[in-house]
């Protein structure tokens, strides 16, 4: 199907997948430019606000959680703190646990170690820590964990 023949619905939604696929390139990417280092940032938002037009509070709590991430590996933390929090507020406002909730908190204490508030930092890991516990996929709940013991000082 091409672009011309989508519903509005379905262009926002391929936009979002595709800018999160993307910004997730980037993300793993090992020489980074500064191009790419912007390119993350947009794409990121991009993301973001393709979800808000058409998707579910659980998209935007992934959105801003990657959002959140992007700027924690530029090193941007009050930028970090902001979207992981938002990505937080969309977990407890709307009853999302598991791997979000987890990975919600992970984000907090990564934007507070890039700051190096290592008192915040180690209060959100241990929040983190405690969500994983019920994580229900092992597989997620090792990959959460392998992710949350990169949060250090």
């Amino acid at each position: 199907m091409s672009q011309e023949n989508l519903s509005i619905q379905d262009w926002h939604k391929k936009q979002a997948v595709d800018n999160f696929n993307y910004t997730w390139d980037l993300i793993d990417k090992k020489d980074r430019t500064d191009l790419d280092n912007i390119n993350m940032i947009h794409t990121a938002h991009a993301s973001r606000f393709h979800w808000g037009e058409i998707g579910k509070p659980l998209n935007f709590a992934r959105g801003e959680w990657q959002i959140s991430r992007v700027y924690a590996l530029l090193n941007m933390p009050e930028s970090a703190l902001f979207h992981g929090k938002q990505s937080l507020e969309f977990c407890t406002a709307n009853n999302i646990e598991d791997f979000d909730l987890a990975f919600a908190y992970e984000a907090i204490a990564r934007a507070y170690m890039i700051s190096s508030d290592k008192t915040q930092m180690q209060k959100y890991i241990d929040l983190a820590t405690k969500a994983a516990e019920n994580i229900e996929k092992q597989a997620n709940k090792d990959y959460f964990l392998s992710e949350l013991k990169s949060v250090c000082l």
